[in-house]
């Protein structure tokens, strides 16, 4: 039996067009999309570094059952 331990959440960070150079993200729980950015990030690393906080956050209210 395989032990799948790990997160059901996963993060994407793409750029974007419009501002050229920029950077946003999109959080999936299992697959789903469940939060996105809603505005454009000026790094790739400043993208994925938002995206952390907000997994953080989703998982921090799923934890304490207001979700």
């Amino acid at each position: 039996m395989a032990d799948n331990t790990s997160t059901p959440y996963t993060i994407e960070v793409s750029p974007i067009t419009k501002p050229a150079g920029q950077y946003q993200w999109a959080i999936r729980r299992n697959g789903k999309l469940i939060e996105r950015s809603d505005r454009p990030h000026p790094t790739e690393a400043k993208a994925e570094a938002s995206a952390l906080a907000a997994v953080e956050r989703t998982m921090h209210s799923a934890t304490s059952g207001r979700w």
